[in-house]
């Protein structure tokens, strides 16, 4: 009985699968007799992720040059605490995948979207980027939040904090 059971289920399985895997090819649009579409081959340009609602899109954005070549991405997104307006971008300039870039908070009034490259676009280059100050996120100790930090020079050293002195 079971194997009966199972025989006639794969039958009815083998049988349906190939009625379902037909598909139909889709007609032409009424107002393209050739048959392609005209869409397919244009590239459509990308809305200004600034001006959208979700704000997600920002982070990751490319970054072009005044040299037209692109210098890095947008890899943290700033904002103003008190009026929730994003203030600055931060770039990542050079480096591989993110990695061992130098990272330069711009004015967000500095960036034009470019819809064609799906980037922005600044008036400077990726030298002068990696001249300028570089930016650094400031961890609060225990909190595990973040803040910014303003822009502090990359040749400054760090230094810590003096330590008491323990003899009397």
């Amino acid at each position: 009985m079971r194997l009966s059971l199972i025989a006639s289920v794969s039958t009815l399985a083998l049988l349906t699968a190939p009625a379902l895997a037909q598909t139909t090819s889709p007609s032409p649009p009424a107002g393209n007799p050739g048959g392609g579409s005209a869409t397919s081959t244009q590239h459509a340009p990308a809305p200004d992720p600034l001006k959208q609602e979700d704000v997600s899109q920002i982070k990751g954005a490319a970054v072009y040059g005044s040299d037209s070549q692109k210098i890095g991405a947008v890899s943290t997104v700033l904002m103003k605490p008190d009026s929730k307006q994003i203030d600055r971008l931060v770039v990542n300039a050079g480096g591989i995948l993110g990695v061992g870039g130098h990272d330069v908070a711009l004015p967000v009034s500095q960036f034009r979207w470019d819809g064609d490259r799906d980037g922005f676009v600044i008036a400077k280059t990726g030298d002068e980027l990696k001249q300028m100050p570089q930016w650094q996120r400031e961890d609060a100790a225990g909190s595990g939040s973040s803040t910014a930090r303003s822009p502090v020079p990359a040749s400054r050293p760090a230094t810590a904090p003096p330590v008491p002195s323990t003899d009397r």
